[in-house]
């Protein structure tokens, strides 16, 4: 078998990971979801190191998952997303730089953050882009949670930029501007890429709760699995209703913003995609389609009757190649 990457995402119901070969023909090769005792994760918070260490070591036996070298998809409530302009340097020294430049617009110390910086276009000696701030203790609660199941992580990925290369692949270049959306059911992320490069991110904080059924053992395995969505857009103080209204007036600030901002089409996918594209189409007024792991790459023999679901776009979008 080709040589192989993980990516994992740890969201606060379930840990859900894909197992990607890399070459001129990437495969997904495995794939999986296992639920998470109540109260061990907050989004990528990792609140019980052991619940969700074995949680992971469940996962890797039940879709028998091969390599322990992995990349983590990150995003939650407590990541700062900006536009930003940074001296236009090399990676290394504008790392460093960043600590300085950004001190006076991220929410913690900078000794205390996790810093990204997507360059979009170069001006000189300046770069325009995105900036992503996030807490070093998020960060470091997965590595620690990881190190407990002996894998190696080799990346932690911010999961939006993730979606932006899924974009890219499931509709052609030259396009024009589409958004994609990962409605999850604690956070929300919402995307405008052009030709897989993240334009614009938003990330949207919403509670949407869910049913599922557990097995005896607790470890429910959701490979391919359903979920029970019940009355999930029933009246306008419903979750979902939120979190329309939501993605409505990011919608309106893009399309006010710039004509590169404004999308033809919207791509949607997460855990709850299958019950909302149709109220999201409806209350957005823009074409939506729901986007799954087939469209977006080839997939092995193994899993060519498996049921894959959109809950696993997180994980498998920051195993895409393009963008950075």
């Amino acid at each position: 078998m080709a040589r192989s990457v993980v990516g994992i995402e740890i969201a606060e119901e379930s840990v859900r990971a894909v197992e990607v070969t890399r070459g001129r023909h990437p495969q997904l090769v495995a794939a999986g979801e296992v639920r998470l005792p109540a109260g061990s994760a907050r989004d990528s918070d990792v609140l019980d190191a052991d619940a969700v260490a074995t949680a992971v070591t469940t996962l890797w036996s039940q879709a028998r998952i091969k390599s322990r070298k992995v990349v983590v998809a990150l995003v939650n409530r407590r990541i700062l997303v900006r536009d930003y302009t940074a001296p236009n340097l090399p990676i290394e020294e504008l790392s460093k730089a960043l600590r300085y430049e950004a001190q006076d617009l991220i929410p913690v110390a900078p000794e205390d953050a996790v810093l990204d910086f997507y360059p979009l276009e170069v001006d000189g000696s300046q770069a325009k882009g995105l900036l992503v701030a996030g807490p070093a203790d998020n960060v470091e609660s997965i590595l620690n949670t990881l190190a407990k199941t002996k894998l190696r992580v080799d990346n932690v990925d911010f999961l939006p930029f993730g979606l932006a290369r899924v974009a890219g692949r499931v509709v052609p270049e030259g396009f024009g501007p589409v958004a994609i959306v990962a409605v999850g059911e604690h956070t929300t992320s919402f995307v405008i890429a052009i030709d897989g490069i993240p334009r614009y991110v938003r990330v949207i904080a919403v509670d949407v709760a869910s049913e599922r059924s557990v097995r005896d053992d607790g470890a429910e395995v959701l490979v391919g699995g359903r979920r029970s969505m019940p009355s999930l857009v029933d009246g306008p103080e419903s979750p979902v209703a939120e979190v329309i209204g939501r993605l409505s007036e990011t919608l309106r600030f893009c399309r006010g913003q710039d004509d590169r901002l404004d999308p033809r089409e919207l791509l949607l996918t997460g855990p709850l995609a299958p019950e909302l594209a149709e109220p999201l189409a409806e209350a957005l007024q823009i074409e939506t389609r729901t986007i799954l792991p087939r469209d977006v790459i080839a997939v092995g023999s193994n899993l060519a009757d498996a049921d894959l679901p959109s809950s696993l776009m997180g994980a498998l979008g920051i195993m895409l190649d393009g963008g950075r």
